[in-house]
């Protein structure tokens, strides 16, 4: 689960390789296209999957909360601790609108809502920013374009929040930017935004200004605003805010008295470190501040807690641990406002045996926490563990290992509601926890419950989805968190795929003539360093290919009708074959990169395109010969076969969708369709009729359409409240069992199926 890095960088190749595609969803039509209702729901895996760094409570209505991820949106907290998202409208036109780096929830008209939008700041992502606005909670909104680009899903998403409403006269926000470009202000509620000049420090720490990607070589810029709510009065502006900024080894907290006129660096602070937090403590009249020497969220080996007396100007510090158990840095801190001197923080990335929480009542004099070591190998834990809303989450309450991972990692966020000191929320890199009991913690027993509570926040990165005809109704492969074998798509997933476990399932293929055999395909740390795995038995229990060499990863797969032949089309080591567990050995007659797809009838043939070419192999995959042309296709994105009738192949690219009925000998351009991504064959409508056949494509504008008759006539099945996000980054399926169903798995949403209405 550390290699979140995998997930971005594969993120940011295919904007690479697919810049054109950023077109307009549901752009006005240019050719007439009917829509057809859809209900849309998630596939449930128990909520979670991806990044949680913050959430964020409303400090002035009870019970008003929500939730900001890196790469799936945000999220509004409900009264039975579920969640519900707020930005599943977000479409292919701004689909970089899911990256939310900063949120800032009005403490007095509460129904105000904001965030801060963009997913990159290098060059990957063209969008600049913007602060989106919300009057009603999150349901509706409105866009406020910024200069400038906003990282979401960049280092140091977990640091904040950048983003800020003044507690006293709440039209006015200041926002940090990342970049070097400093510090922002609106008075107007958000929707016109002025630079303040007057704070020369932008921040100067770069995580490694050696990488060329410009993923790791851009300033994090501003890290977080606090208003001192207690300078000022009702009705005019705060005079004194404090601002952290990304800096090590000079001034890095700076504070106004003047609303932002003036600047000056808050004497005495520590500049060793990077300020993660700024949490205001108004009874106490003090500023809280977590440190850690990287930026987040997978770095941190040192860091500090200190404590800032606004009245005294005195600092001190306050860090739980010292000498030899410090190893790590601090990222979630939190107050009690309700128990003054009351106040949490948590390891950032603390990665063995398990991440760590720690509480004090005193202003951090002294501090307890979630466990600690006895005698190595044994250890208190002072929580029970319940992720029966996610039991694949594990290892559950009855683990008695010592590599945990049950409180989490990557612990950015960490709230403690202010209306109930018992209630207590976090995020970690896969889910949200806490639970309804945290005043135990001060109790002779200690033992709260630390449960998973991210129900409804789908967040997983979905790499490709198979829908067998026999077997579970689907089968899915996630960035992360392998993947899961869906026999109930409205029941939490128990166990992730494994023997071997990877971190990332990158794909995977079935056995058309024998659909229990899979074959799954990934990246990440396994036992011997063998990427391929293989099921008899519908992804229940696995095996490792010995075939395949160790440390070849990623790609593309593809597993002949009968199963006993394995194509993969390798991430860097170009195209392989193995038939019955053999050594792969390099298909040289296949461009490396190729899109491969398997007849799911006979099998002996394979499929291949690259650029404008399509191939055709008869003997098993071992060799390849160029059939004809895709038109003036550069990119083809997939290739599908009908799973019923051998030679009937589709192919979707970067200028249109085109079908062979002869097993690619010739292919027929489908008219009106400019461009294709994923596609998908479904059962058909009647008894003996054409496979409905769905697509990601621009037909008269870019949406997710189905066709009963080959593509001579189209619907289009999502609408204005599901866009799906990125359409390049998704992945599609359809259902072999029931008719008009199709699964859509997003980059960052999860996974969601759809029935005709």
């Amino acid at each position: 689960m550390v290699l979140y890095l995998s997930e971005v960088l594969a993120r940011m190749s295919a904007l690479r390789r697919y810049s054109f595609l950023l077109v307009g969803l549901l752009c006005p039509a240019v050719i007439a296209v009917t829509s057809q209702a859809y209900t849309w729901r998630n596939v449930k895996i128990g909520g979670g999957g991806g990044f949680v760094p913050n959430i964020i409570f409303n400090p002035t209505e009870k019970g008003l909360a929500y939730a900001r991820t890196d790469i799936g949106g945000a999220y509004r907290l409900n009264a039975d601790d579920t969640w519900t998202p707020l930005l599943d409208w977000v479409n292919n036109n701004r689909s970089d609108y899911w990256g939310i780096d900063a949120l800032a929830t009005d403490p007095v008209d509460t129904n105000r809502l904001y965030l801060a939008t963009g997913m990159y700041t290098n060059s990957w992502d063209p969008n600049n920013g913007n602060i989106l606005i919300s009057t009603d909670y999150g349901s509706t909104w409105t866009a406020s374009p910024l200069p400038f680009k906003v990282g979401g899903n960049m280092p140091g998403r977990g640091m904040g929040e950048r983003l800020a409403v003044d507690p006293n006269s709440n039209n006015i926000l200041f926002f940090g930017a990342r970049s070097g470009h400093g510090l922002w202000k609106s008075i107007n509620y958000g929707s016109t935004w002025t630079q303040v000049t007057t704070l020369l420090s932008t921040g100067t720490y770069i995580p490694d200004p050696t990488d060329t990607s410009g993923y790791n070589s851009d300033k994090i810029g501003i890290a977080w605003v606090t208003f001192d709510s207690t300078s000022g009065l009702k009705g005019t502006a705060t005079p004194r805010v404090f601002v952290g900024v990304a800096s090590k080894g000079s001034n890095n907290i700076f504070v106004t008295n003047d609303g932002g006129a003036t600047w000056t660096a808050v004497a005495g602070q520590n500049n060793t470190y990077l300020p993660h937090k700024g949490v205001l403590s108004p009874s106490e009249k003090a500023l809280y501040v977590s440190y850690s020497d990287g930026a987040g969220p997978y770095d941190g080996t040192m860091g500090a807690v200190y404590k800032y007396d606004i009245t005294s100007g005195t600092w001190t510090d306050i860090t739980p641990v010292s000498g030899s158990e410090l190893t790590f840095g601090f990222g979630g801190l939190t107050v009690d406002l309700q128990r003054p001197g009351t106040l949490m923080v948590a390891t950032l990335n603390l990665w063995w045996p398990d991440a760590n929480i720690f509480r004090s009542n005193d202003s951090g004099q002294t501090w307890t926490q979630l466990w600690e070591w006895t005698a190595y190998p044994n250890m208190s834990k002072y929580y029970t563990y319940d992720d029966s809303l996610a039991p694949w989450l594990g290892p559950n309450y009855t683990y008695t290992g010592t590599d945990l991972k049950q409180i989490g990692w990557m612990i950015e966020g960490l709230s403690i509601d202010p209306h109930d000191s018992n209630h207590w929320l976090y995020g970690t890199g896969a889910t949200i926890y806490g639970g309804h009991d945290l005043l135990k913690w001060d109790t002779s027993v200690r033992n709260v419950t630390l449960s998973s509570l991210a129900d409804g926040i789908e967040e997983t990165a979905v790499q490709q989805l198979i829908s067998p005809p026999l077997g579970p109704v689907l089968l899915s492969a996630l960035g992360d968190i392998e993947g899961f074998v869906h026999d109930n798509l409205n029941t939490v997933r128990t166990t992730e795929y494994s023997n071997p476990t990877w971190t990332t399932t990158v794909d995977m293929d079935f056995a058309g003539n024998i659909p229990a055999t899979i074959v799954r395909i990934g990246n990440g740390d396994s036992s011997t360093g063998k990427q391929v795995a293989l099921s008899l038995d519908s992804g229940s229990t696995w095996s490792q290919d010995y075939g395949a060499a160790d440390n070849m990863t990623g790609g593309h797969v593809a597993i002949s009708a009968n199963g006993d032949t394995v194509l993969w089309s390798t991430s860097s080591n170009g195209v392989l074959v193995s038939q019955y567990n053999s050594t792969f050995t390099v298909v040289s007659s296949l461009p490396s990169g190729a899109i491969i797809a398997s007849d799911k009838k006979n099998n002996s043939i394979f499929y291949a395109a690259s650029g404008s070419q399509f191939y055709l192999s008869e003997d098993s995959g071992k060799t390849f010969a160029s059939t004809t042309t895709l038109g003036s296709s550069t990119a083809p994105v997939k290739v599908v076969v009908n799973p019923n009738v051998s030679g009937d192949v589709w192919v979707s690219t970067d200028t249109g969708l085109f079908h062979s009925t002869n097993s690619g000998s010739t292919f027929t351009a489908i008219s009106d369709v400019s461009q294709a991504w994923v596609i998908a064959l479904g059962i058909a409508k009647f008894s003996g009729g054409y496979p409905a056949v769905f697509a990601a494509a621009n037909i008269g504008g870019v949406g997710y359409f189905r066709s009963d008759d080959s593509g001579a006539t189209w619907v289009q099945i999502n609408d204005a409240a599901h866009g799906f996000g990125s359409v390049s980054s998704n992945v599609l399926t359809a259902d072999q069992r029931a008719y008009g169903r199709v699964y859509i798995g997003t980059n960052g949403r999860g996974i969601f199926y759809g029935d005709i209405q």
